[in-house]
């Protein structure tokens, strides 16, 4: 591009160079004839210089060189050469005959050029060659002095050519000088915008960019995670589309960050990250950001956005799954340990007591978990679930308890997201109770709705309340989570967004405070169900 760039300004600089150059020398040519011209008029008008040669022209004979030489119009021609730098001043007669003549010797022979054209009244202005040599000429006609329509001789004026030409090296000098200047500026501007180019592109060549662009238009269009790329003055230079579907905003590349209608916590995580996660409206989304270099400039910072919703959602799911299955390993040994029981005393021939013992066991119920109020529970896996819960409070020194309006008439079908909502719910509640309060105890309050399979529940403790109920339901970050108690982490966020996506919702109740700890309500359409033929017996016969 350089190369390219400094011979169009040579062609360039050359095409004017020759322009000037002709334009020039046609302007020396036109101010020597014009000059000629002026000089031949004004020696053609002269009162004397008019009857001489109307004198001449009248005598039928030869004019005596001898006595031309030495006559006032060879004097007066001499004298007008002399001031004026002319090659020559030539006077003829009508008949061609030298009048006057730089040559002595050639006074009285005729003129080597035409004199039709003075003798026809005109004047000419032209380039000729004669005994003298090339010059440009004017030839002007010579009137009788009563007569003025009628001809006697002309007065022919010429410059030598090389007195025309005389400033024609300054003129060519002075192109010169503009040339060299014209290109020495523009070898300047061409290696200046080279650098900046440079500088722009980071060195990279025209194809190397466009097959820059294409890479990063595909990579972008198929990931799934979003990209924004900032500059060290804050502009946006990249705003991926799938940073657009995460966040909800687009920007356009140039646009500055601040500008952004996004909320400031992700603006402030765009450039300084969220690697605990960011709620974004029902979306959790991580933010991972680095800085951009190439070689040792600073080029920004690029920010890889996310999705981790239904990834987080899915661990929660089965954090509630662990905590069932913990429960039924509780319910195995429990009962493994009672079969025991019961295989020794028939081993040992003590049918009766063994009967008794399985009347007991059975009446009692499959295992004592220990729960005030869980009875009230009847699906078996949310009264696993709870009784799972209430062991792992009990080491935390928290009660879990089941509230006495618990009323649950169908049987649970989606166990995933309903076991995540309860477990979030209740997990903080037993973080709040066991941080605030030395009689520690969480409550859990269970109502179903037959017709449409809600369910709805209340999750109350006894801790301090919450200080900030607008953002409890905010991912927080890192240094935040040490401290935080309810909304720790990302579990309210995701208990929301979960029941949210089947309709529902997690709300606050009661943010509760000095009286009292907080209260949290949470609704899930269509989670519940009727009992199925196997269930009822099974329900029967306990």
């Amino acid at each position: 591009m350089l190369v390219l760039q400094f011979v169009t300004q040579v062609c360039v600089v050359a095409a004017c160079a020759g322009v000037f150059l002709f334009l020039g020398v046609q302007q020396l040519r036109a101010e020597a004839e014009s000059s000629a011209l002026n000089i031949a008029r004004s020696v053609a008008a002269t009162p004397d210089v008019r009857e001489l040669v109307a004198e001449y022209s009248a005598d039928p004979g030869t004019p005596d060189a001898a006595k031309l030489r030495g006559g006032p119009l060879q004097g007066y021609a001499t004298a007008v050469s002399d001031r004026t730098d002319v090659l020559f001043v030539v006077i003829t007669d009508d008949h061609g005959i030298r009048l006057a003549h730089p040559d002595p010797d050639r006074l009285g022979d005729v003129v080597s050029t035409s004199f039709d054209d003075a003798l026809a009244g005109r004047e000419v202005v032209t380039w000729e060659s004669g005994t003298l040599g090339e010059s440009a000429r004017a030839k002007v006609p010579v009137y009788a002095p009563g007569d003025g329509d009628r001809p006697v001789g002309e007065v022919s004026v010429g410059f030598e050519r090389a007195s025309v030409f005389r400033d024609l090296p300054a003129l060519l000098t002075g192109i010169a000088v503009a040339v060299v200047l014209a290109l020495a500026l523009g070898a300047v501007a061409a290696l200046l915008m080279r650098r900046r180019l440079e500088r722009v592109t980071l060195g990279l060549q025209p194809e190397e960019l466009a097959a820059l662009v294409q890479t990063q238009t595909a990579v972008f269009e198929s990931a799934d995670e979003g990209v924004v790329a900032v500059d060290p003055d804050g502009t946006v230079r990249v705003w991926s589309e799938a940073t657009t579907r995460m966040l909800g905003v687009a920007a356009a590349p140039g646009t500055a960050l601040r500008d952004v209608p996004v909320d400031p916590s992700v603006r402030d995580a765009l450039t300084g990250g969220a690697p605990s996660g960011l709620a974004v409206g029902d979306r959790i989304v991580y933010v991972d950001v680095r800085p951009v270099r190439r070689g040792s400039r600073a080029l920004g910072t690029a920010a890889i956005l996310r999705d981790r919703t239904d990834l987080l959602a899915l661990t929660e799911r089965l954090d509630g799954v662990r905590t069932l299955t913990d429960a039924l390993r509780a319910q195995r040994h429990e009962f493994a340990n009672r079969l025991h029981a019961a295989s020794g005393l028939l081993d040992a021939g003590r049918g009766e007591e063994a009967r008794d013992f399985l009347r007991e066991v059975s009446g009692r119920g499959a295992v004592d978990l220990r729960v005030a109020g869980l009875d009230a529970v009847t699906d078996p896996v949310l009264q696993s679930f709870l009784g799972a819960m209430a062991e792992s409070a009990r080491e935390r020194g928290v009660e879990l308890r089941v509230g006495p309006d618990t009323l649950l008439r169908s049987t649970l079908r989606e166990v995933e997201d309903t076991l995540a909502v309860i477990g979030n719910l209740v997990g903080n509640a037993m973080t709040a109770a066991a941080s605030s309060s030395a009689d520690a105890w969480v409550e859990v309050t269970l109502l179903d709705e037959l017709d449409g399979g809600e369910l709805v529940l209340t999750v109350a403790d006894s801790g301090g309340g919450v200080t900030e109920p607008g953002d409890v339901f905010a991912a927080r970050t890192v240094s935040e989570t040490e401290t935080a108690v309810h909304g720790h982490g990302i579990g309210l966020p995701l208990s929301r967004e979960l029941a949210r996506r089947r309709g529902g919702e997690v709300w606050i109740i009661d943010a509760g405070g000095r009286d009292g700890g907080a209260v949290f309500g949470a609704r899930l359409p269509a989670v519940m169900g009727p009992a199925g033929p196997g269930e009822i017996e099974e329900s029967d016969d306990e």
